[in-house]
């Protein structure tokens, strides 16, 4: 597992002999994500990233050499990702790419890695596509899925006495797939609930005045969610001043992490069931101790990118260490399997389909203050919610 202090003296150890550190060429990571698009998320993410490149170097990099992150924003447009892609890989020469946000943009990157056979690390796209029907050798996966996610919240919403559930998710693969597990999962544990309605925005352009007023009109018992950002922010505004929270039940994706949550003020939902990073609540050392570094460094607190864009280079410099070596077919063998320690907890990649078993924090809704704060949470172990090897074998293509 990497650790700081594994890290330190992993680094002499792994040395090449015949080239002395202040000699050897850092080991460059092309790093592509939608800053420009999603700032709420993806700028505590490069800060986040930022201040593990600075640990790991400290601690004498990986192989006897520094890590360097050369950064491009993708826009959110997956054309710009993939030609961005082919400018890292032949033009800075980098030797990982990694990155993403946006489930679309992903895909669109894994597919390229594979095409270009290079290794890519994803941190933040959330499809399970890109471990499961569409995966490749070449593709890594840090974040706990829309599957890993969606079985978190199902394990909640199934002890609700809630029958008629509606759903409400943005129209592209982080939405889509999100529902379709959610609703499988669900369904697996309840034989008797009923989906009875769906709501399909766009992204970043719900109308949701309409979308609360479609969903009402279904008389629902209980919601499940999928919008973040901005339109979570429309969507709460419009449910509450309709009315469409009072005496349902609500299951909604990442609603709880500080990027998303803030930003509702005293307007944040009460006793939703969510996934998120209750922050300063989460006493254990390691996230004391990144907070306070992170606090130290930037002047704010972290958020859930945060977390992200650290774990993942962290995870890399894992991978890396763990191969001894920077040629493609050795990186993958060094990744799977590979262990890192992140602020949330201790997580690897798993061999059969390259996902993280990094978990994430699951919880209620309150206010306090004025502002919304999650309480009675658990961290949800991803390990603990994935499917078993024979499943996969079923959904995942060979290789």
């Amino acid at each position: 597992m990497l650790t700081r202090r594994t890290v330190l003296a992993g680094a002499a150890v792994l040395a090449a002999p015949a080239i002395s550190r202040a000699q050897a060429a850092p080991i460059r990571i092309g790093e592509i994500n939608s800053y420009s698009a999603i700032p709420s998320f993806t700028l505590p993410y490069r800060n986040g990233w930022q201040m593990a490149v600075e640990q790991i170097n400290e601690a004498g990099g990986v192989l006897g050499r520094k890590l360097e992150v050369i950064s491009r924003d993708d826009a959110g447009k997956p054309q710009d990702a993939i030609r961005l892609a082919g400018e890292l890989l032949d033009e800075q020469k980098v030797d990982v790419l990694s990155g993403g946000f946006l489930s679309n943009v992903g895909l669109a990157l894994s597919d390229f890695a594979a095409q270009r056979q290079r290794l890519f690390v994803a941190g933040e796209p959330l499809s399970d596509a890109m471990v499961w029907e569409k995966g490749n050798r070449f593709c890594f996966r840090l974040r706990p899925s829309t599957y890993m996610q969606a079985a978190m919240l199902a394990e909640e919403a199934a002890k609700l006495p809630a029958k008629r559930w509606v759903t409400v998710a943005p129209n592209y693969e982080y939405g889509t797939s999100s529902v379709k597990w959610f609703k499988a999962l669900l369904t697996a544990k309840r034989p008797d609930v009923q989906f009875v309605a769906e709501q399909w925005p766009a992204l970043g352009k719900i109308d949701a005045g309409a979308t609360v007023a479609a969903l009402a009109e279904a008389k629902p018992e209980a919601i499940f969610n999928v919008t973040f950002g901005p339109d979570l922010t429309n969507f709460v505004r419009q449910g509450n001043t309709r009315g469409l929270f009072e005496g349902r039940a609500v299951a909604s994706m990442l609603t709880g992490e500080p990027e998303y949550l803030e930003p509702l003020g005293d307007e944040a939902p009460v006793g939703w069931w969510v996934t998120g990073y209750p922050r300063e609540l989460v006493e254990t050392p390691a996230n004391k101790a990144f907070i306070a570094a992170y606090q130290a460094r930037f002047k704010v607190l972290p958020g859930m990118g945060s977390v992200v864009g650290h774990a993942l280079i962290v995870s890399i410099a894992a991978g890396i260490a763990r191969a001894g070596s920077l040629e493609t077919d050795k990186l993958i063998t060094g990744f799977r399997g590979a262990t890192f320690d992140t602020p949330i907890g201790a997580a690897s990649y798993r061999a059969i389909d390259h996902q993280g078993t990094l978990g994430t924090y699951v919880g209620k809704t309150a206010l306090k203050g004025g502002k919304g704060v999650m309480v009675d949470w658990r961290y949800a172990d991803g390990a603990n919610y994935l499917p078993t090897d024979e499943e996969v074998r079923k959904l995942r293509p060979a290789g």
